[in-house]
């Protein structure tokens, strides 16, 4: 398929979606975040799908949102459109496993986009960051919140009220980041990651996702009670009768997705 703003490859059960704006360092935009949610629903139908890597170019993963596109809209406009919400969210409502594989900048709406993924891969040469205030406003697509959820209070404050980068060795310190590689691993490290989640059963994959992200929306004892449930619900699954017999015959399981 053709598209303006993004390049898109599948690898066996792997889909690799590029952001593609070199010209403005891939800065996000409304056409750009309807043209990635697009995708995104049609790779969750698509059953030979079973993992996502997100990643931009070598020097840059998303600069942020377009200022220029941004600088002379309204209030009424932006609150009527529910702007950096239709379509911008659709990442974080993806349910198959997702990983941002970030090199360069992410910083804005970059940053926002990598945290809806399930898990960055950061290259050493990332750098992470929330520089809205320099513009005289504020994170507007979750940075403030999903940051928090990843890196607590403190660094979230010193992020977002000084408007500073983090770079990846601080962002894997703290937890922003699953793990760091050097530039030229960063993709391999990221499609074997992927290649290997979508290896596993898919339906489990996303009932693990699911019982996840409940630990950042619940309470503890809500987001057991949700665990127990998923965990209850596996034993309907083929694939999880597939799995225990094979272990117990000692023996690589044959997933069929099931």
């Amino acid at each position: 398929m053709k598209f303006d703003y993004l390049q898109l490859e599948q690898i066996g059960a792997v889909a690799l979606i590029r952001l593609n704006r070199p010209e403005v360092l891939n800065s996000l935009c409304c056409e750009l975040a309807a043209e990635l949610a697009g995708v995104l629903d049609r790779l969750e139908q698509d059953p030979g799908v079973r993992a996502v890597v997100l990643t931009g170019g070598d020097k840059v993963f998303a600069a942020g949102a377009d200022i220029k596109a941004m600088r002379e809209r309204s209030y009424m406009d932006v609150y009527t459109s529910d702007f950096v919400t239709v379509n911008w969210e659709r990442m974080a409502s993806f349910r198959k496993p997702s990983i941002a594989a970030v090199a360069g900048y992410a910083l804005g709406g970059g940053c926002e986009l990598a945290l809806m993924c399930d898990m960055i891969i950061a290259a050493d040469s990332a750098r992470f960051g929330q520089p809205e205030i320099k513009l005289g406003t504020i994170p507007g697509a979750g940075g403030s919140q999903r940051l928090a959820h990843s890196i607590g209070k403190a660094k979230t404050m010193d992020l977002v009220l000084t408007g500073r980068t983090m770079d990846a060795e601080e962002a894997e310190r703290c937890g922003l980041v699953s793990r760091r590689v050097s530039d030229q691993a960063l993709l391999d490290e990221a499609l074997q990651t992927a290649a290997r989640i979508a290896s596993y059963s898919g339906p489990v994959s996303m009932m693990a996702k699911e019982a996840v992200n409940r630990a950042f929306e619940t309470t503890l004892s809500e987001g057991v009670r949700q665990e127990r449930r998923l965990f209850h619900s596996t034993f309907a699954i083929e694939d999880q009768k597939e799995g225990m017999a094979a272990f117990a015959e000692k023996r690589a399981p044959q997933f069929m997705h099931r």
